[in-house]
């Protein structure tokens, strides 16, 4: 049977994927070339719109993964900070994966790995944490649902900093280092460059040993940070060293409620106070001196901010609103900076610390009173829960010691401290 001419089609074959095919092969002979040019066109936007959405799910992806990696290492950075605060743990074995927290039992140490666990679960972000022995956990802790829930248009967390509720451990602004009138546990010895004179006595060696505690009652969350609320007292005693009997020259009594405030690195303190300040017996004895009865109550405010790699800046003032002498002027400000190395752990866990602390009162036509520390803190050696400090220091200005401070001084001398 004779075979007439192959026919030809004015359509395009079918191709079996038009996003490909339709742009790889010709079309057939005598095809229009509208309707070629109408299949190519369809087919382009096809195959653009899928490496759009390839490119979007591929950027979104890498988003999660980013945000999950931020989210962990920030976890991985606070926690690291709670446990050297709060239990003087130095965790090399730390990880943090998806917001579970993973660390050995040989660097939990000492520490009760129960009460590291729940400190570190209740680290708003945190999944569950697990302390190992031998890759077997021997503790593990989840915190509660509520906090487990990360708010993801922030791309972070705001963990929780210290534990919460009565009698807390820590404090949420940290001490100021170089004040002289800041209640902590201290023993120093002061010489001073111009004899402290007190009638018949000349003291020019001092020691001065201060008793003090800050402590919180109570400590909350807030949707930004924590608040806490506590009581801070003191003693502060200087002796006169040249004495036959190392006689007491001056104790300052204080005593104060306080409320404070964190967030991130920013603190906040405020203080309503009372502080009285006595002569030694063996001194009113010695040289019958005319004891002025000060005693006032007064409030202040502190702010404080942290900066990364140990360095804090803080400043505030106050005032006096019950005096004795009454004519006593009441308004003062303070002000200063202090540095706190990073540890070094070949000799023992050791950082540098430095700190000035200013303050001007209007008592003193607002003359500036310097006192500067600077020296070392142990933080594997501890007392009540704070680190030992050995702190070089200088003074300069008008007498902190009650009783005297109308005297202007100079000292330079050597402390043993402890600080949290």
């Amino acid at each position: 049977m004779p075979v007439g001419p192959i026919p030809t089609f004015r359509r395009c074959a079918k191709p079996m994927d038009r996003s490909f095919q339709a742009i790889a092969q010709p079309c057939a002979v005598r095809r229009p070339e509208s309707v070629c040019d109408g299949d190519r066109n369809t087919a382009g936007r096809a195959l653009l719109t899928r490496l759009w959405l390839g490119l979007a799910i591929a950027v979104c992806c890498a988003r999660g993964a980013s945000a999950t990696t931020q989210v962990d290492a920030y976890i991985s950075g606070y926690a690291a900070a709670v446990l050297e605060r709060e239990f003087k743990v130095n965790a090399r074995s730390l990880s943090v994966k998806d917001g579970v927290i993973t660390l050995t039992a040989e660097d939990v140490g000492d520490a009760d790995a129960a009460m590291v666990t729940e400190a570190l679960s209740r680290i708003r972000g945190v999944a569950s944490v697990n302390v190992l022995h031998d890759n077997e956990p021997i503790a593990t802790a989840s915190p509660p649902a509520s906090m487990v829930e990360v708010d993801k248009s922030e791309q972070g967390i705001e963990p929780e900093g210290l534990l919460t509720g009565a009698l807390p451990r820590g404090q949420l602004f940290k001490p100021l280092l170089a004040d002289p009138r800041w209640p902590h546990f201290s023993a120093a010895y002061h010489y001073y460059t111009d004899r402290l004179k007190l009638r018949s006595v000349d003291a020019r060696n001092i020691a001065t040993v201060s008793f003090g505690e800050m402590l919180t009652l109570y400590r909350d969350d807030l949707p930004y940070g924590q608040w806490e609320v506590g009581v801070q007292a003191g003693v502060f005693s200087d002796f006169g060293l040249d004495t036959e009997s190392n006689d007491l020259l001056n104790a300052d009594y204080f005593v104060a409620a306080l409320g404070g405030y964190r967030y991130e690195g920013f603190s906040v303190l405020g203080r309503v106070f009372h502080q009285s300040s006595h002569l030694g017996d063996e001194l009113l004895l010695a040289t019958r001196l005319n004891r002025v009865n000060l005693s006032y109550e007064g409030a202040d405010l502190k702010l404080s901010y942290e900066f990364p790699f140990g360095l804090r800046l803080y400043g505030g003032g106050g005032g006096l609103f019950h005096k004795e002498p009454s004519d006593l002027k009441p308004w003062s400000v303070q002000y200063g900076a202090e540095y706190r190395g990073r540890r070094h752990t070949e000799f023992a866990s050791i950082r540098p610390v430095f700190a000035v602390d200013l303050k001007n009162y209007e008592e003193n036509d607002w003359a500036v009173d310097v006192s500067t520390r600077a020296g070392i803190q142990f933080d594997s050696v501890q007392a009540l829960g704070r680190n030992l400090q050995f702190l070089v220091e200088y003074f300069d200005g008008h007498s902190p010691s009650g009783q005297f401070y109308k005297k202007k001084i100079e000292y330079v001398g050597l402390g043993v401290h402890f600080h949290f």
